[in-house]
């Protein structure tokens, strides 16, 4: 299964810049692209200019402030008031997921008497829905199933199976829909805990 999704048009430049390797007895070389590898350190040469040298292997690796979308990571040591809100969700996600609710969840969605329809047409209905355990908020739901999927293609092209896990990953997220029932975010989204539980 090949999904084809439009890609944007980010319309990033990489600069090129010489820099100077001890290890090349001070020849002049072209670093490209920083992508998570050692950054190199300014130097003052003697004649007043500056210069970029690349240390040995035993520096520590140095992760790129921006992915190759322009999009910058996350920083998981900020404060805000998107981060107290999912930690807030794990607090209730780990008091309310007991061995009793998780029978009572197993009975009722085990009857499959909600609705009937393709895979597209529930990816679709994920855009409705916001997941509390997410901190990344920027992109809907139904982009990341196929930016999930397409990445897995690409890693594993002769995997068919993989691709539609992928792509079906979260598709249980329309329990917090109405007319799936309406969970409550902490029993659908985030992550779950193994439970004992009588077959």
């Amino acid at each position: 299964m090949t999904i084809l999704i439009e890609q944007p048009e980010l319309g990033l430049r990489v600069e090129e810049k010489k820099i100077i390797s001890s290890e090349n007895n001070g020849e002049m070389n072209d670093l490209v692209l920083d992508g998570g590898f050692v950054v190199p350190k300014e130097i003052s040469k003697n004649d007043g200019t500056v210069a970029q040298e690349i240390t040995g292997s035993n520096e520590a690796f140095i992760a790129p402030e921006i992915n190759s979308f322009g999009q910058s990571f996350r920083d998981y040591n900020a404060e805000s008031e998107r981060q107290k809100s999912v930690e807030e969700f794990y607090r209730l996600n780990h008091i309310n997921q007991t061995h009793d609710f998780v029978k009572r969840m197993r009975e009722e969605y085990s009857k499959l008497n909600r609705v009937e329809m393709s895979i597209w047409e529930c990816c679709e209905l994920l855009n409705d829905v916001v997941d509390d355990s997410d901190p990344d908020l920027d992109e809907p739901q139904i982009e990341h199933l196929l930016q999930t999927a397409e990445a897995i293609r690409k890693d594993y092209p002769n995997e068919d199976w993989l691709h539609l896990t992928a792509l079906i990953h979260d598709l249980g997220k329309v329990l917090l829909l109405p007319s799936f029932g309406e969970l409550p975010q902490w029993a659908v989204v985030g992550e779950h805990y193994v439970l004992p539980i009588d077959m």
